[in-house]
């Protein structure tokens, strides 16, 4: 046997010779250590595992993100995929917003909406003087521009014509001016809903500027007011022309007006002052011109205050007496002290008006024919309404509860005379309210009656008061507000003509219309004179412009309604009836309900009662 031993494999099993001394081993032996402690990277780990032969194969690489290991090229894969998806949206994004969209289209308007913009033109088609450049009546232009300069001596061209003829009736322009303005302070958020802010703003300021010229409005103190501008005469054969017997445009009218003056005119100085109050109101932003109305209505206040001989303005067998006659001049008093009030904050006119002397001269404990008919002539239904606002939401007390009081219970008896329960008035078959039992020319006191029906509603839902009493009946806010609708809805064609009685409002409206400057075509270079118009005026063909946004007069208390041009009690607009029209209106526009509560108030300080006076001294 050899020395050698054998491995079991077949192979010798020698025991080689190693050189290396005791010292090399140790030092290497310390190297191996180190190595196998030192930690290696993925490539040399790969280098000691690798089988033969993989020595020469590309290593895999990856990409550490944390809680997980991803292969690079993978990772390289999905990053670029989600840039460029990222870039393919910005691009389809960019397309997008270039490419012009279809929106939706808005909620249609209501009809009271509708019916607003249209009645508030009509003022545009009633102004006198140098027309403003976006007038947006292109068939009306300049006239009248030489008002008062003969006859008073002064410039009164502005302001508005009062009807189907030129005449500038400045006792029926006041009043519309205050309720126009009424309405816009108590409605200013739904007027900028409808988008019709500024040109009702504008109407008003068209309106207040004038009745500005009408007095010297930088005094402190003055002895006369203009009344009227124009002629009324109705007389078949004038010695000389007039604005009711010569049917011309106001642009080709080349004859002299005349100008009306009043010297003690309490109603007309009163309804002047309520005016220009109610005006600053509005235009309380614009802190100059909103004094400058301010002193100007105290100067017209302190002239219709005035003592001595007091008499109406509407002088016997005057125009205004044929047309805006005045019954009396102190529910002037109580309307234009209440708006003196609510301007200045000035506790004399809240005394003024609440005064009880001043309520039975009013006829405030009486029935008159006309008790809650409001109107340019009767303010007291109006007055009563401000000042059951203020006992609403201002609630003065003493010494002014008591008489706040009466007139707001005066007030809810005038809302149930409106009610069909009650037979106050009586009503068509269609349903429209004869307020002036049956007279022509009815729809001018239904609008009115409209708006303080609404109003009157608004407030109570204001003040979380869900009705009123009429005796021991208890009716909801929301009666008020139906019969309020469903007059207006008469108005603009739910009858029994189906008959619309604001010009181009609607399918069917009158085409007739007895106004002048519609009447007339325009025509450059023609000018007919006086009686030039008249084969214009008989003609039974419809008139070349539409009046939009007029009111005519109305039916009769059969519901009939004739379209004839002559017949001014059917088809005549006039400047107080579309104010109340107006009104009534953007009270009922929009989906919502609601009045500003404060915007009136603003002039008004913080009011702490009175203590009532203690009671007399005890004596046994």
């Amino acid at each position: 046997m050899s020395m050698y031993g054998r491995d079991p494999w077949g192979g010798p099993l020698e025991i080689c010779h190693d050189s290396a001394t005791d010292d090399d081993r140790s030092r290497n032996l310390d190297l191996d250590r180190a190595a196998l402690s030192r930690t290696l990277d993925e490539t040399q780990q790969s280098w000691l595992l690798a089988g033969p032969g993989d020595q020469g194969r590309k290593k895999k690489r990856y990409v550490d993100l944390g809680c997980l290991l991803v292969s690079r090229k993978l990772f390289l894969w999905t990053l670029g995929l989600l840039l460029a998806a990222a870039a393919l949206a910005g691009i389809a994004a960019g397309i997008a917003k270039a490419v012009p969209r279809h929106q939706a289209p808005p909620a249609p308007l209501d009809q009271f909406t509708l019916a607003l913009r249209k009645a508030l033109m009509f003022f545009n088609a009633q102004k006198s003087g140098k027309l403003p450049k976006h007038n947006n009546v292109p068939w009306r232009g300049d006239s009248c521009l030489k008002d008062g300069r003969s006859d008073a001596r002064r410039d009164l061209s502005g302001g508005y014509y009062d009807g189907g003829s030129a005449v500038k009736f400045n006792f029926a322009s006041a009043f519309s001016m205050t309720l126009l303005s009424w309405s816009v302070i108590e409605y200013n958020a739904k007027y900028e809903a409808a988008g019709e802010l500024g040109h009702v703003r504008d109407t008003i300021k068209w309106g207040a500027d004038y009745l500005l010229k009408t007095f010297n409005s930088t005094a402190h103190s003055i002895d006369r007011l203009i009344a009227q501008v124009g002629g009324a005469a109705m007389s078949d054969g004038p010695s000389q022309p007039n604005d009711h017997y010569c049917w011309m445009r106001p642009e080709d009218i080349d004859y002299p007006r005349p100008v009306t003056e009043c010297h003690t005119c309490p109603d007309l100085g009163a309804e002047m002052a309520a005016a220009l109050a109610a005006a600053s109101i509005v235009f309380k932003d614009n802190r100059v011109y909103s004094h400058k109305l301010l002193h100007g209505a105290t100067t017209v206040w302190d002239f219709a205050r005035k003592g001595g001989s007091r008499q109406t303005y509407s002088l016997p067998r005057s125009d205004a007496a044929k047309f805006y006659n005045s019954t009396g001049y102190w529910d002037e008093y109580m309307w234009g002290g209440s708006w003196m009030y609510l301007a200045t904050g000035n506790s004399s006119y809240l005394q003024f008006a609440t005064d009880a002397n001043l309520a039975n001269h009013a006829h405030v404990f009486s029935r008159p024919p006309n008790y809650g008919v409001f109107s340019w002539d009767n303010k007291l239904p109006g007055a009563q309404v401000l000042l059951s606002r203020l006992r609403l939401f201002l609630s003065p007390g003493y010494p002014y509860e008591e008489m706040l009081r009466t007139y707001h219970n005066q007030t809810s008896t005038i809302m149930c005379s409106y009610l069909p329960d009650f037979r106050s008035f009586n009503r068509t078959k269609g349903g429209l309210i004869q307020l002036n039992h049956g007279q022509p020319q009815p729809l001018q006191y239904v609008v009115n009656a409209a708006f303080l029906a609404s109003l009157f509603s608004d407030y109570l839902e204001a003040a979380d008061t869900p009705g009123w009493y009429c005796g021991p009946h208890f009716y909801s806010i929301e009666v008020l507000r139906n019969f309020a609708r469903t007059q207006m809805e008469y108005i603009l064609g739910k009858n029994p003509l189906k008959m619309s009685y604001v010009v181009g409002h609607g399918k069917h409206y009158p085409k007739r219309v007895h106004h002048r400057g519609a009447s007339i075509p325009k025509k450059k270079g023609v000018h007919p004179g006086c009686k030039g118009g008249w084969t214009w005026r008989d003609t039974k063909k419809p008139n070349p412009h539409i009046i939009v946004g007029a009111m005519v007069a109305g039916p009769d208390r059969h519901d009939g309604f004739k379209d004839v041009r002559k017949n001014r009690n059917y088809t005549e607009p006039t400047l107080a009836g579309n104010a109340g029209l107006v009104a009534a209106l953007v009270a009922l526009s929009g989906e919502g309900h609601g009045v500003d509560k404060n915007t009136m108030f603003s002039a008004v300080p913080p009011m702490f009662p009175s203590p009532p006076p203690p009671p007399a001294p005890w004596k046994p």
